[in-house]
């Protein structure tokens, strides 16, 4: 009983692994069809300005009001921490690195992925399984020009932007704080700040990441939306995986990256 137990377990290994390896080959393919199938419809401009607006106008909000609450909470945290070590003079310094380097990609991604990939996915999902993808094939038009790329695009231009948006606003809150409520000498926050910030090793690199997050992010969404089961049930999971995945896959990125620019290696 044991042997079969094992073989068992041995099969079902199995099968999840050529699942993943056919999910990693079936949403390989379709971002090559996206990207180099044939040429999209003439006012593909338009559509693309459409989704730029629902994609990234549209997540403004939250990632304004995210970016500021997270630079207060770490100007006030940072503070705390420095002040035993008489250091408190760089708070500005710690905010700034912290978020250009870390917080601003990871957070924003991480948003942009529940709010802006679930919604992705979910509208691509209905218009699935209300057949209007069947319906574009019928009267010649390409759905994965039509509706696919510009979504795609629009998450890759958009989300490095919100990235950089709640950076400066992160900055801006901790300023608030530690300047005005700590007491921080607002030339010591800023020229500390202006000093150890680096353009290429922290701004760059920032940036950096958060066009990795965009892209692997929307390539998620978008896949899990087009490849959903056309029930109500199907598109609730997809819009579930589209989140897990996403998340895991911007923080399992987090760690190669800031292995590859700031590691030893």
């Amino acid at each position: 009983m044991r042997q079969i137990s094992m073989l068992d377990r041995l099969a079902l290994f199995g099968r999840s692994g050529l699942a993943v390896l056919e999910a990693l080959g079936r949403s390989t393919l379709f971002l090559l069809h996206v990207l180099l199938g044939r040429n999209g419809v003439g006012n593909g401009f338009q559509l693309l300005i459409k989704q730029l607006y629902s994609v990234g106008v549209l997540s403004l909000a939250i990632i304004v009001v995210s970016g500021l609450f997270i630079g207060m909470v770490l100007a006030l945290q940072g503070f705390n921490i420095l002040v035993s070590y008489g250091s408190e003079q760089a708070v500005g310094q710690m905010v700034a690195l912290t978020l250009l380097r870390e917080l601003g990609p990871v957070v924003t991604g991480l948003l942009f992925a529940g709010r802006a990939g679930s919604a992705l996915t979910a509208e691509i999902g209905n218009m699935k399984s209300t057949e209007q993808l069947s319906s574009l094939e019928m009267i010649g038009v390409d759905p994965l020009k039509y509706i696919i790329a510009p979504r795609l695009w629009a998450g890759f231009i958009s989300m490095p932007l919100l990235a950089m948006i709640f950076s400066v606003v992160g900055i801006w809150g901790g300023a608030m704080v530690a300047v005005d409520w700590l007491g921080v000498y607002e030339g010591s926050f800023w020229g500390n700040m202006q000093n150890s910030v680096n353009f290429q090793d922290d701004v760059l690199n920032g940036v950096i990441k958060s066009i990795v997050f965009a892209f692997v992010i929307t390539w998620i969404a978008v896949f899990q939306g087009y490849d959903c089961e056309p029930t109500s049930e199907g598109i609730g999971r997809a819009t579930t995986k589209t989140v897990v995945y996403a998340s895991l896959a911007v923080l399992g990125l987090d760690f190669i990256l800031t292995a590859l620019m700031f590691g030893d290696f």
